[in-house]
C-alpha cells in the first residue's frame, strides 16, 4: 500500500509540503543572519584599532556567538530537510485543547506564532508516542506527572522529501515500519532507529539519567543503538550542565567506532569522545607502551594451546577487585613512606613548620587527594608559610641588630672597642639578612626535592618484579603463586589486562587530569570489562554515571572479564538493572539454531526472543579443507538473491588471515577487516570472531577448519556471535555437523 491510498493523503501532503517550505524559508533566514554577523565580525576586527578595542571585542564575540547560533540552526535543517518527521500522535493535554503533534530528530517552531511544527522525539511528550498505548497516558517532565489522551498514533515514510508511506497504529496493528526496517539490507555502517525505537528499548533510553543503568541485552536487542540514542537523550535533557565533550562512549574496536560513525553526528552528538578502553587509559596516562596483541590469550584458548594456564590465571587476577585491593595496598605503603620523608622545616636556626603537621596535613587533611596533589598542596602551603615566616625572621633581626648597634654605639665609651664591635655587627648584619633572604627563596624547592615524582609506569613495573615488594603487598599469596608471577614478568611486556591497574595507580597517585575526567560514560560491550576495569573508570573519572550495556553470553573475553553483573551491581550500588530478551536482528530460524548454542552455553541464560520474521534454515555444508571455490559459490548465491553485506566469520585471526589469502587468489573483491579496517558494502568481508561482535551483515558464512568449533565454553562464546551477525541467513561450513557442538 502505498501513501497515496491512503484516505489523508491529501492533508498530509499539505503537512508535509507546508513544513518542508517553512524550512526552505528559514534556512534562508539563517543564511542572511549568519552572513550578517560575519559582515558584522570583519567591521569590528576592521575597528579595533579605530576605536574602542573593548567595545570592538564584545562586538566581535556577540556577532560569533550569534553566527554560531545561525550555522547550529542551518546545520539542524539541513539534517532533516530531506525527511523533515517520521510520526504524529493526536494528543489532549489534561486542560488544553487536542492538537497533532508531528515527531522528528529534532525540534522546529514557528517564530511569530511558535507553533510546535516538529517535535523533538528526545521531549517528554513525545514519550507517548513510544510507550503510551491508546487512550489514558501520563508522561513525566521534570519529575512531574503529566495526563492526557492519546486518540491515534501514525507513522510516515519520507524519503527525499517524498511521502512514501502513511501507516496508522492502533491496538491491533503490529508495527509494520519495523517489520520493513528489519527486512531491509544491513550497512556496514550503523543507521539510527528513532523512528523504530521499541517500548523496552525506549525505558532504557530515558531510565534516571542521573543514576547508573546496567543493561543485559540479547545479540539484536539494539545495545549499541540504545547506547547511542541514551547519549543524545542525555544532551538534550542534561546538555546545559553536562557539555558533550565530558561525554565518553568506549567501543571494543577502533573498527567499531569506524562502524558507529555516521549515527552520532545525526544524532546531532558527534562532539562526544568515542575511543577505546586501552586509547583512552594511554591517552589520560600519557604512557607511552607498546601493548602486546590483546587478542593473544583468546587465541591460545581458541587453539587450545598448551601451556596457557599460567597466562589466563594471571590475566583472570589483573582483572579482579582482589588485584585493585592489592595496589591500594601498595598505594598505602607508598604514601607511609611518603609521609616519613618529612621533617622540621628550616630557615637557618629559625624553625618555620614542624614535620608533625605536614605529616597530619598529607595522611589526613588531604587524603581524599592523590599523593602527588597532597605534595602540591603542601607545596603552596610551605611557600606561604615561608613567605610569612621570612618576612618575620627578616623585620625581626634587623630589628635585633638596630638595637645592638644603638647599644654599641651609645654604650660603650672606649672608640677603639666601640668601633670593633659595631663594625662587627655591620658585616654580620650585612652577610647574614641577604644569606637568610637567600636561603629563604630556596628553601621550598630545597625541601620538596626529597619527594621524588611518581612515576606510574616505574612503581607498577617495580611492583611486577621486585620479590621482597610482592611478599609486603601480596601477603596472602603463597610462594608459588608469587613465583609464577614474577617469572612471567621478567622480560617487560605490557598487556591490555595491566591498563586497569596502570590507570588506576594514575589516579591514586597522581590524579586524572581534567581534560581526560569525563563526568557521564557510556561502555558498549561491557561483558568484556573486568570488575577492575569498571572500578578503575570509576574512580578516575570521580562519578558513578555509568551506561554500560553488554551480553554475557558474548563474552568471549571471560578468562579476564566479568561472568555475571553481580560484581558490576556491587561496584554501583545506585544502578538499575534491566535485560533485553528480544532480538531485531535476525529471523526466526536463525535465532532458533543460535539459541541451541545458548542452551548449552549456560542453561540459566534465558532464551532470546526473535521478532517475527521468518527467513530461509541456516545451511550446513560439510567439508573436509577449506575450499576457497565453495565460499565464493555461496556467497555468490547470497548476491543473487538479491543481499549486499556478506561476512565470512571465523573461529580465529590466525584462520582469517588464511582464508583471506587463498579467497584473494580466486577473487579480488575480499577484504580483511582487522582494528583499523573501514568496512565495504560490496566486498566479500573476511572477519575473525572477536571483531565481529556489535556488527551485522544481510549475511553470513561461518567456517572453521584448522580450529574447528568444540564442545568448550570459548568456542561456543565465538560461535553464538558469528552466528548472530546476520540479519537474514547465516551458511555454516566446516568438517562435521558436530560444529554446532550438538
Amino acid at each position: 500500500m502505498s501513501a497515496k491510498d491512503h484516505p489523508d493523503y491529501g492533508v498530509e501532503s499539505e503537512r508535509l509540503a507546508y513544513t518542508k517550505e517553512y524550512m526552505e524559508k528559514l534556512l534562508g533566514e539563517t543564511e542572511r543572519e549568519a552572513e550578517i554577523s560575519r559582515e558584522n565580525i570583519r567591521q569590528s576586527i576592521g575597528d579595533v584599532e579605530h576605536l574602542d578595542s573593548s567595545q570592538s571585542y564584545i562586538n566581535i564575540l556577540t556577532n560569533a556567538r550569534f553566527f554560531e547560533m545561525a550555522s547550529t540552526q542551518r546545520e539542524g535543517l539541513e539534517a532533516i530537510r530531506q525527511s523533515p518527521y517520521f510520526a504524529r500522535i493526536h494528543f489532549k493535554k489534561d486542560g488544553e485543547p487536542a492538537e497533532l503533534l508531528y515527531i522528528g530528530k529534532t525540534s522546529l517552531f514557528h517564530r511569530e506564532t511558535q507553533e510546535p511544527i516538529i517535535v523533538d522525539w528526545r521531549s517528554p511528550v513525545a514519550n507517548v508516542y513510544y510507550d503510551g498505548r491508546l487512550g489514558e497516558v501520563t508522561y513525566d517532565v521534570n519529575g512531574e506527572e503529566n495526563a492526557g489522551h492519546l486518540y491515534a498514533k501514525r507513522q510516515y515514510k519520507i524519503e527525499q522529501g517524498e511521502l512514501e508511506d502513511i501507516r496508522d497504529v492502533d491496538l491491533t496493528t503490529t508495527d509494520e515500519l519495523l517489520q520493513e526496517a528489519l527486512a531491509g539490507k544491513a550497512d556496514v555502517r550503523l543507521t539510527e532507529i528513532v523512528s523504530t525505537i521499541q517500548s523496552e528499548q525506549n525505558e532504557i533510553i530515558r531510565a534516571n539519567l542521573k543514576r547508573p543503568i546496567v543493561v543485559q541485552g540479547a545479540a539484536g536487542s539494539g545495545k549499541t543503538t540504545i547506547a547511542l540514542h541514551r547519549i543524545s537523550y542525555f544532551l538534550y535533557t542534561l546538555g546545559a550542565d553536562f557539555p558533550a565533550d565530558k561525554l565518553m562512549i568506549l567501543a571494543p574496536s577502533r573498527l567499531f567506532i569506524g562502524y558507529i560513525a555516521d549515527v552520532l553526528p545525526e544524532l546531532g552528538v558527534g562532539r562526544i569522545k568515542q575511543t577505546t578502553f586501552a586509547d583512552y587509559v594511554l591517552s589520560a596516562t600519557g604512557l607511552k607502551l607498546k601493548l602486546a596483541d590483546p587478542d593473544e590469550k583468546l587465541a591460545m584458548l581458541a587453539e587450545n594451546r598448551e601451556g596457557s594456564d599460567t597466562a589466563i590465571g594471571i590475566a583472570r587476577m589483573k582483572g579482579s577487585l582482589e588485584y585493585r585491593d592489592l595496589m591500594d595496598r601498595y598505594v598505602k605503603m607508598m604514601e607511609r613512606e611518603t609521609a616519613e620523608l618529612f621533617e622540621d622545616v628550616y630557615i637557618e636556626k629559625f624553625r618555620i613548620i614542624r614535620k608533625e603537621r605536614l605529616q597530619r596535613l598529607f595522611m589526613k587533611d588531604f587524603s581524599y587527594l592523590p599523593l602527588q596533589k597532597r605534595l602540591d598542596r603542601i607545596r603552596g602551603i610551605l611557600k606561604t608559610e615561608v613567605d610569612r615566616k621570612l618576612k618575620e625572621i627578616l623585620s625581626t633581626l634587623t630589628k635585633r641588630y638596630e638595637q645592638a648597634l644603638d647599644k654599641a654605639l651609645f654604650g660603650i665609651r672606649d672608640d677603639d672597642r666601640r668601633r670593633k664591635k659595631t663594625t662587627k655587627l655591620i658585616d654580620e648584619r650585612d652577610a647574614r639578612i641577604p644569606a637568610i633572604r637567600a636561603e629563604g627563596k630556596k628553601t621550598v624547592a630545597a625541601y620538596m626535592r626529597r619527594f621524588k615524582k611518581f612515576s606510574v609506569k616505574t612503581r607498577y613495573r617495580t611492583w611486577l618484579t621486585d620479590p621482597e615488594l610482592m611478599e609486603q603487598v601480596a601477603r596472602d599469596w603463597d610462594g608459588q603463586e608469587r613465583g609464577r608471577f614474577l617469572a612471567a614478568h621478567e622480560k617487560e611486556r605490557w598487556e591490555v589486562e595491566d591498563l586497569a591497574a596502570l590507570y588506576y595507580l594514575h589516579s591514586r597517585l597522581n590524579g586524572v587530569e581534567e581534560q581526560w575526567k569525563m563526568r557521564a560514560v557510556f561502555i558498549d560491550e561491557a561483558q568484556d570489562y573486568s570488575a577492575f576495569q569498571f572500578a578503575a573508570l570509576k574512580e578516575g573519572n570521580g562519578t558513578d554515571m555509568f551506561t554500560i550495556v553488554g551480553d554475557l553470553a558474548q563474552g568471549i573475553h571471560s578468562y579476564r572479564s566479568v561472568t555475571g553483573w553481580e560484581p558490576v551491581l556491587e561496584l554501583f550500588p545506585r544502578a538499575a538493572f534491566r535485560t533485553l530478551q528480544k532480538s531485531y536482528r535476525t529471523t526466526v530460524e536463525i535465532m532458533e539454531t543460535a539459541n541451541l548454542v545458548l542452551q548449552e552455553m549456560d542453561p540459566d541464560l534465558p532464551l532470546v526472543e526473535p521478532v517475527v520474521r521468518h527467513g530461509p534454515k541456516p545451511s550446513f555444508y560439510e567439508a573436509a579443507s577449506f575450499n576457497p571455490g565453495q565460499i565464493l559459490d555461496i556467497a555468490d548465491g547470497i548476491r543473487k538473491r538479491g543481499l549486499r553485506s556478506v561476512a565470512l566469520i571465523t573461529k580465529t585471526a590466525k584462520e582469517a588471515k588464511a582464508m583471506h589469502r587463498a579467497l584473494l587468489r580466486e577473487q579480488p573483491d575480499v577484504r580483511l577487516l582487522d582494528e583499523q579496517s573501514e568496512p565495504e558494502q560490496d566486498c566479500l568481508l573476511v572477519v575473525p570472531g572477536h571483531l565481529a561482535k556489535g556488527l551485522e551483515f544481510d549475511a553470513v558464512i561461518v567456517a572453521a577448519f584448522e580450529f574447528p568449533f568444540s564442545d568448550r565454553e570459548i568456542d561456543r562464546k565465538l560461535l553464538y556471535v558469528a552466528m548472530t551477525r546476520p540479519m537474514h541467513e547465516l551458511h555454516l561450513v566446516g568438517i562435521s555437523p558436530h560444529f554446532l557442538g550438538q
